[in-house]
């Protein structure tokens, strides 16, 4: 299906010299297996360019951003603006899953960590034609444009926090516990398996959560574990 990329340049703030590169910004390597012929190539190697223009990008907008912040605090920044989710979120945000080329299986491939990583990816990509098109500047401004929007949601929620380290630091000086995880269920087939994980401080069960891991369903236990105040 022909895709008008003449929007989602509006939508990216972006007007594109050279057109065939934000097109393969969207080629998903399944697509050419359908598509042999196809005269783009996919979008990795944007990505693995994108990915680098990314870390210095986000890396320079939170040294200016917070001038009195040490450097612990803004690598976990860091981390909580460039991870696999936050980039599927803004991914999702822009709409570029609209202009993806996939396979027709990959199409309705419903894993959602794999389409979560699929979103990451074309938003590095997307990233990785900017710069290349428009040079770093340009690609510094689409992102910051983003992230000031965002930062002051990561900061509120304490995304940049890791959940379990957290909640393992508050249940120690509270109850002098180390909290400990179970697996209570584990549902669907091997390739597309959903857990659900308690989170205990002794006996009791504080928070349980499903994810598409344990690690997952752990540290989303955790978050729900620090939003109750019964215990903390």
């Amino acid at each position: 299906m022909q895709k008008d990329f003449t929007k989602l340049e509006k939508i990216l703030g972006v007007k594109f010299k050279e057109k065939d590169l934000l097109h393969q910004a969207f080629v998903h390597r399944s697509y050419l297996n359908e598509n042999p012929k196809f005269k783009l190539g996919h979008n990795e190697r944007l990505e693995f360019l994108g990915d680098a223009v990314l870390e210095l990008a986000v890396t320079e907008y939170l040294f200016k951003k917070f001038p009195n912040e040490d450097e612990g605090r803004l690598t976990n920044l860091r981390a909580s603006m460039v991870n696999t989710n936050m980039l599927a979120i803004l991914s999702d945000e822009l709409g570029l899953n609209n202009f993806l080329l996939l396979s027709k299986g990959e199409s309705k491939d419903e894993n959602k960590k794999a389409r979560e990583s699929i979103l990451a990816n074309v938003f590095e990509a997307t990233l990785g034609a900017v710069y290349l098109d428009q040079g770093f500047k340009v690609a510094q401004k689409f992102l910051n444009k983003i992230f000031d929007k965002k930062i002051p949601y990561i900061v509120k929620e304490e995304l940049y926090l890791d959940p379990k380290s957290r909640f393992q630091e508050i249940s120690q000086e509270k109850c002098a516990v180390t909290p400990h995880y179970n697996v209570l269920k584990e549902e669907g087939p091997d390739h597309d398996k959903i857990f659900t994980i308690g989170v205990y401080i002794g006996e009791d069960l504080i928070a349980k959560a499903k994810g598409s891991s344990k690690q997952i369903a752990q540290v989303e236990a955790a978050k729900k574990g620090l939003k109750k105040k019964r215990w903390s």
